[in-house]
């Protein structure tokens, strides 16, 4: 119990700094804060098998708040993976044991979920979070108490520099790359297209701030001008009217403006821009925090024509060798096809359990010692999750090919990958037109 005790206290400690900084752009607003959010209790909660000898990971991912409706689709990733794995033989010998929490896109709720998945459940990995900062808020949590935490989602780029600077001391990684790529190639897209001047305007946290800056300093390299550069447009997570700044995000005449968003808040911002006119004439340029099959319709029409009709984004796409598999395996088992981020959480979760076998322990230690050798090492290259354990177990090397891309974790936690380019039809349906790598 004095252990427990221990680690509660240095928990709760933990989270109430994360009340305060909230992994935010301005270290005082939480990223994507959930109309709920005045809740710190995780909610569904639930465990996939039960097993105290074998490997023990949990997820920590919204299925409620902001990002609820790219949350969802990536939701079925773990547990596939968990019993997957199970299906062959599990790891180290045991089934492997899967605890879920919902985030609930919320900094407190997250942390919360960790203090919980860490200090109770006993967890040695985590899949999560998907919102920078509750991966922020988890991860201070998780470091101290020794669980490796792989996001599939969290792309700002501080988790890159906290990691340089050895804030992490290894327990953190990522299977989607950094927005440092996205904005240079969302750049490049807004260059290739001929957009001279463009705004910006961001939801106030890690993501969109950070993205904001990526995206201003790729822009002018290329010789574009941020028309409101001077005047940056960052909106409160917790607001719920947004026409001073929809106002202000479209003054000066720009050829397009990139709106860094969250569904939520976001749909709400974009319909304030096009109620007062502003919209007209100017290029849309979204991101993958609102790319979801229901976002057009929660920014609405204007009698029969969806308000978002040719907008254009970008989003994190997958390319990897494992994607066919993966594809076939989600059909079989679900039914059509895996939605935004799915591989990317399919690859997290298995990193965990090659990790952890590749250690011949169970804990999070082991998993942070050998992420990398399983990832980006000098192995045989393996897409089949079971192969790859097969080969561990007999004491070989391996290097995961994963559904999302090759996986090569770096020494930040990072890597690189491919983008889908999308836009939206005049039916209200998102289709992705183009592929683009950051160059």
């Amino acid at each position: 119990m004095k252990k427990i005790s221990a680690a509660l206290t240095l928990s709760i400690a933990t989270l109430a700094t994360g009340f305060l900084v909230g992994a935010c752009g301005d270290s005082s607003t939480p990223n994507g804060t959930a109309n709920n959010a005045s809740t710190a209790t995780p909610a569904a909660n639930s465990t996939i098998t039960s097993n105290t000898k074998g490997l023990k990971i949990g997820s920590l991912l919204p299925t409620t708040g902001d990002l609820a409706s790219v949350g969802q689709q990536m939701l079925g990733s773990v547990p596939l993976l968990v019993d997957t794995v199970n299906a062959c033989g599990g790891v180290n010998g045991e089934p492997v044991t899967l605890v879920q929490v919902d985030d609930q896109t919320d900094p407190r709720a997250g942390a919360a979920g960790m203090t919980k998945l860490a200090t109770l459940d006993k967890v040695a990995g985590v899949v999560g979070s998907f919102a920078s900062s509750v991966s922020s808020a988890a991860v201070s949590i998780a470091t101290p108490n020794k669980v490796m935490l792989v996001s599939p989602g969290s792309t700002s780029p501080v988790f890159t520099e906290k990691a340089q600077k050895g804030d992490y001391k290894g327990f953190w990684a990522r299977t989607a790359p950094p927005d440092t790529y996205q904005a240079l190639a969302l750049a490049q897209l807004a260059r290739k297209k001929g957009f001279q001047r463009v705004s910006t305007v961001v939801i106030n946290n890690d993501y969109g701030v950070g993205f904001e800056k990526a995206f201003v300093q790729t822009f002018e390299k290329l010789g574009g001008t941020i028309v409101n550069k001077d005047k940056p447009v960052r909106y409160d997570p917790k607001a719920q009217t947004f026409d001073t700044e929809a106002a202000a995000a479209f003054a000066g005449k720009p050829d397009a403006v990139l709106a860094v968003l969250y569904a939520e808040t976001g749909s709400l911002f974009l319909k304030a821009a096009y109620q007062q006119g502003v919209t007209k004439g100017v290029q849309i340029l979204l991101t993958d925090g609102v790319k979801s099959p229901t976002f057009p319709e929660q920014v609405g029409k204007d009698g029969d024509k969806f308000i978002l009709t040719g907008a254009i984004g970008t989003v994190p796409g997958s390319n990897g060798k494992a994607l066919e598999a993966f594809n076939k395996l989600w059909k079989d088992k679900k039914g059509g096809a895996p939605g935004e981020y799915a591989p990317q959480a399919w690859d997290a979760a298995a990193l965990l359990t090659l990790a952890a076998q590749a250690a011949k322990e169970n804990t999070g230690v082991g998993i942070a010692s050998k992420i990398r050798e399983v990832s980006n090492g000098t192995g045989t290259e393996v897409t089949d999750v079971c192969e790859g354990l097969k080969l561990l177990k007999n004491g070989q090397k391996i290097n995961y090919q994963g559904a999302s891309g090759n996986v090569d974790v770096d020494a930040n936690g990072d890597v690189v990958g491919v983008y889908d380019v999308w836009t939206v039809g005049d039916d209200g349906q998102i289709k992705v037109i183009d592929k683009v790598s950051p160059k």
